[in-house]
């Protein structure tokens, strides 16, 4: 009886630690895997939060370069009287392309626009009339800084003192259209920019300050065993951070994709062509991934730490 009993206990003895070493495994095992959700959850919700930002970003940068590109589409129209010789049509060309205010020019002659008409209402007018009532023309393109109600009126002046000159035309209703719609259009997008911006930080502060809650009561532990609280602040500072440098690089990684795909679809627009822009642009939205997280860490960790015992159950 006594041998059997010793058996037993040995028997216990035996199996007891290995059934506690496997329940500390698989609590280990679940812990882990829900410390691993909870960094999953904020590198995500901070990349998707990060990469709206970093589109709008591109859109308030790029804002003035959309202007100017339908800006430069409002050509400036010089008709010519018949009378106007080669010679002088062919230097006005060269001084227009010369003049600071151009961007582009087209000479037209008036075949040309015949042509060109009588596609456009589908059928030969010169038929009817017996001769080509159009006039050579030559359609200057300006440069944004210079499509301007003002500067416009003062370069027809200049070019309507030539003798050959016959009218200078362009569309004023368009122009003024476009400038008060562009004022419109840049304020809305700067005042959607800070809303979104102050969105931005509010999000991801609540996701850091979720993945500390979960960990309030090892703070509080930490902090019970004599742990300063610079000692406690410190690793999860720093994991935050970490998280946010992951989730800046994914929402960059998205950013370049979506940048890629517009310059091929407009490539007018040359939304590649200034790197110190873009640069600029890359490194705000990574900072603003490191600084949020950073700030967001270390206020939520003190609040814990300020806390008593009792109350992290509320």
């Amino acid at each position: 009886m006594r041998d059997l009993l010793e058996l037993k206990v040995s028997l216990t003895l035996l199996f007891l630690p290995a059934k506690q070493i496997s329940m500390s495994s698989s609590f280990e095992k679940y812990q882990k895997r829900r410390l691993i959700s909870s960094y999953f959850s904020v590198v995500i919700s901070i990349s998707l939060v990060l990469f709206l930002l970093g589109l709008l970003g591109l859109l308030v940068l790029n804002t003035k370069k959309v202007a100017d590109h339908f800006k430069e589409k409002i050509a400036l129209t010089i008709y010519l009287k018949d009378t106007a010789k080669e010679v002088e049509i062919k230097q006005m060309e060269k001084s227009l392309a010369l003049a600071e205010y151009t961007k582009s020019t087209t000479y037209i002659s008036k075949d040309e626009a015949a042509e060109e008409h009588s596609k456009d209402i589908g059928e030969n007018f010169m038929d009817f009339l017996g001769y080509n009532p159009l006039q050579n023309s030559i359609d200057v393109y300006l440069k944004a800084d210079f499509v301007d109600q003002v500067k416009i009126d003062e370069i027809t002046t200049s070019i309507t003192k030539k003798d050959f000159v016959d009218e200078v035309a362009y569309d004023k209703p368009l122009i003024s259209l476009l400038n008060d719609n562009i004022k419109k259009i840049s304020f809305w997008v700067l005042l959607i920019s800070g809303i979104f911006t102050f969105i931005a930080v509010l999000l991801i502060n609540s996701s850091i300050r979720l993945s500390v809650y979960s960990k309030r009561f090892i703070i509080k532990t930490m902090q019970m065993v004599g742990a300063t609280k610079r000692f406690i602040r410190k690793p999860f500072v720093w994991k935050s951070v970490r998280l946010g440098m992951i989730g800046a690089i994914v929402a960059l990684i998205g950013v370049g994709v979506v940048l890629y795909y517009l310059d091929k679809a407009f490539p007018e627009l040359a939304l590649l062509s200034d790197k110190i822009l873009l640069i600029g642009l890359f490194g705000g939205v990574f900072g603003i991934g490191i600084l949020i997280t950073w700030i967001s860490t270390f206020f939520a960790t003190q609040r814990f730490l300020n806390l008593r015992t009792d109350e992290l159950y509320y």
